[in-house]
């Protein structure tokens, strides 16, 4: 799928600004026809009403609007909800979900299947009221099929995680490049900086479930692990922007970044990033997300009673 998972897809910035005046207003006409309600009344499961489920086009497969999408949930700007959307692809991708199915272009709009619809939602801003409501639907209908409900949280781990492997790779990529000679040493220099212990005991202080016969991240819950893709790819960054090179600069350079790392989490008496508690193993929620995404597909257009 062209672009998805790298810059957003450009658009002229006329059409932006009335495209999106357009759809914003659309979706609003639709939200309030028939009552006096704000737009978030959409997703509720009174057959009365119009509902999200009335908004799916019926011509093939059942898929909403991504623009309309973007004024249901509260946001004006399309710019701004297509970074939500690249959010919602790579949650797609980690979990090996076809995107060409689930995230279609249509011109400067989105064709979104049901899952893909979901994981919008939960990679969207959920202070927005909006949001939490839609948040809330999403969390009934997948409790109907699904004992486990993946929440924003979960979805976001998996997106995060996928970042991690990628910056990972790209971080041993540049050590090799600037001179490390010994990875694990240079590695362990980064935990150390962040956690005040190697990864091996960082393992055993936090119980690693997998005995470490898996990646720690794994087990991470989302703050732990944007704090480790931070130190990782600024580590990188301050690697290349200053020239550094060497196996003992380098690892003071992981060793420093991870500190400043540890300095911010912990500034006004927050929790030492050793104490943070590790959560259910991402496998299992990929595979819930997978077990989501069947179970949308099986009730798209379908409405659920109560409620």
């Amino acid at each position: 799928m062209p672009c998805l998972s790298g810059s957003h897809v450009a658009i002229a910035a006329v059409a932006n600004m009335y495209g999106d005046c357009f759809w914003m207003q659309r979706g609003f006409m639709q939200a309030n026809a028939n009552s006096g309600e704000n737009q978030h009344s959409l997703f509720h499961f009174d057959d009365d009403k119009q509902s999200f489920e009335d908004l799916a086009s019926t011509n093939g497969d059942a898929t909403w609007s991504g623009r309309q999408l973007m004024g249901l949930l509260g946001y004006t700007n399309w710019s701004s909800f297509e970074g939500v959307i690249n959010k919602a692809v790579t949650a797609c991708m980690s979990v090996k979900a076809s995107t060409l199915d689930h995230f279609r272009r249509d011109g400067s709009d989105y064709r979104l299947t049901k899952f893909a619809c979901y994981l919008v939602v939960m990679n969207a801003d959920s202070r927005k009221t909006e949001v939490a409501k839609a948040q809330a639907y999403f969390a009934v209908v997948v409790e109907a099929f699904q004992k486990f409900i993946s929440s924003a949280g979960d979805v976001e781990r998996v997106e995060i995680r996928q970042e991690l492997t990628d910056r990972e790779k790209s971080l041993s990529s540049c050590a090799s490049r600037h001179g490390v000679q010994n990875y694990a040493f240079f590695r362990d220099r980064g935990y150390l900086g962040m956690y005040n212990m190697t990864l091996a005991q960082l393992r055993k202080h936090k119980g690693d479930p997998s005995q470490g016969k898996r990646p720690l991240f794994d087990f991470m819950a989302k703050r732990e692990l944007a704090a480790n893709l931070f130190r990782i790819t600024e580590t990188e960054a301050r690697i290349e922007d200053g020239g550094i090179t060497g196996q003992r600069a380098l690892e003071q350079t992981a060793l420093e970044v991870g500190q400043s790392i540890r300095n911010t989490m912990m500034d006004k008496g927050g929790t030492a990033p050793e104490n943070l508690q590790l959560t259910t193993d991402i496998n299992k929620v990929r595979s819930d997300l997978k077990k989501t995404a069947k179970g949308l597909e099986k009730s798209k257009g379908n409405k659920l009673s109560g409620g």
